[in-house]
């Protein structure tokens, strides 16, 4: 969905606002005017914004135009055909709704539809892992991890494939029993081992300046890190006996090592020489595919990994394009940190809006100036990033800031964004007298 034009009437006064399908840019509009549009622009598809009159294009290709007159019955229509179509949109209580129609309650179409500083900061909480993984070249990240589940899918599939007696059964089950209580314990080592290091020498710091001043106020501080030193080798006690514990069961069972007892093991159960070497090469292709695994995306499982590829993608691919906006961009662009960080918010926003409807419609993104504390060759790198990638939504980005409007008009010579400047500064959206194309 697309908005073509937004009109608003207020009392005597009435505003028109002409919009791009990509890329719409509206400058030199303070804090309250942004407000108050964002409130029509969003209110307008929903179901109590009388005044406010709406032309829109939806992803089917329809023109359709949204009369709210004050006073009046409000109505759909579609352009193209001259047809009324108010019943499409009409909600249980009457009202024309075209949010409630797409399945999207107001609150969450404000939450959706709106990008400001405020939310855009809380986006750009990075995700270290994922950051971390779209570093890496994708093609050799997701070809390793692949080789991984399928060669661990083998070898699930031949163990499947084993009979084992009553006896062999309950060996088998007390082993992996020990194992995975090795397994666990490894894990709560290393963890706290992590933290141990963060808080033992956070208190060595703390204690140094302390005992200058009185060494007796020092003893405690430095007991925090001494208390977690004590946890560590608490965990690894509980590791070795783990590990005892696992060597014992193994012994039982014949075997010196857990590799061993599920060769071992196999290798009792399966008849025939080439069954046995079939199960010792997947064995050993997926070690060798989990060692490289680990090179590459270090503790991070492939599980997660495969659960998150979209976001990985997704950020792999957007550093891609700001690092090619600085060989291309007349603006020339600086790439950094902050400024993909930004970047990958605002696009995922779009990318979430791309299928917002219940029926997979998409919603158009209002930007409210989200970039004002940026500097300014982060600023010009989002709005080259935000040209390129608009349109799929329509984004309309709301400002005040007197850089973004020289930038925008030099890209609206291009017919790619188009400007829209206030004449004169409205006092707010529903009193603004004259808003020119």
């Amino acid at each position: 969905m697309r908005f073509t034009r937004l009109v608003i009437e207020a009392d005597q006064s009435t505003v028109s606002l002409a919009l791009h399908p990509r890329l719409t840019v509206v400058a030199g509009v303070d804090g309250r005017v942004r407000s108050g549009l964002v409130d029509e622009l969003i209110g307008g598809l929903g179901s109590t914004r009388s005044g406010v009159h709406l032309e829109l294009a939806d992803d089917e290709g329809r023109h359709l135009a949204v009369f709210r007159p004050t006073g009046g019955s409000h109505r759909v229509i579609e352009v193209d055909e001259g047809r009324d179509v108010s019943d499409e949109f009409r909600s249980p209580d009457g009202r024309i709704d075209l949010l409630a129609h797409h399945g999207i309650d107001p609150r969450r179409a404000r939450t959706m539809l709106h990008l400001d500083r405020s939310k855009l900061a809380a986006d750009t909480q990075r995700d270290e892992i994922v950051n971390r993984l779209a570093e890496l070249d994708q093609t050799e990240l997701w070809s390793t991890a692949a080789r991984v589940r399928i060669t661990d899918d083998e070898l699930e599939a031949l163990n499947d494939g084993i009979d084992l007696s009553i006896e062999d059964a309950e060996v088998v089950a007390k082993i992996e029993k020990r194992h995975q209580q090795l397994e666990q314990a490894l894990e709560q080592l290393l963890r706290l081992r992590r933290s141990t290091a963060i808080v033992s020498a956070a208190s060595l710091l703390a204690a140094l300046p302390v005992t200058l001043v009185d060494p007796a106020k020092a003893v405690p501080i430095l007991a925090i890190g001494l208390v977690t030193i004590l946890l560590t080798f608490l965990y690894r006690a509980r590791v070795e006996a783990a590990q005892r514990s696992e060597t014992t069961a193994l012994a039982a069972a014949g075997a010196d090592s857990y590799l061993g007892f599920v060769v071992q093991r196999v290798d009792g159960m399966f008849s025939g020489t080439e069954q046995r070497r079939r199960l010792i090469a997947v064995a050993e292709d997926h070690r060798s595919a989990a060692v490289n695994w680990t090179r590459l995306a270090g503790d991070v499982s492939v599980e997660w990994a495969m659960a998150h590829h979209d976001d990985i993608e997704a950020t792999a691919r957007l550093r891609r394009q700001l690092r090619s906006l600085g060989q291309v961009s007349s603006t020339a662009p600086e790439l950094d940190e902050e400024t993909a960080d930004i970047a990958h918010a605002v696009v995922a926003h779009l990318t979430r809006l791309r299928t917002l409807g219940s029926s997979g419609e998409s919603f158009p993104l209002i930007l409210d100036d989200p970039f004002t504390d940026v500097p300014a060759s982060t600023k010009l790198s989002l709005l080259e990033l935000l040209s390129r990638t608009a349109g799929s939504p329509q984004v309309i980005l709301l400002t005040d800031q007197e850089e973004v409007a020289s930038w925008a008009r030099l890209e609206a010579l291009t017919g790619e964004v188009a400007l829209v400047e206030p004449q004169t500064v409205p006092r707010d959206a529903r009193q603004a007298s004259e808003l020119a194309v």
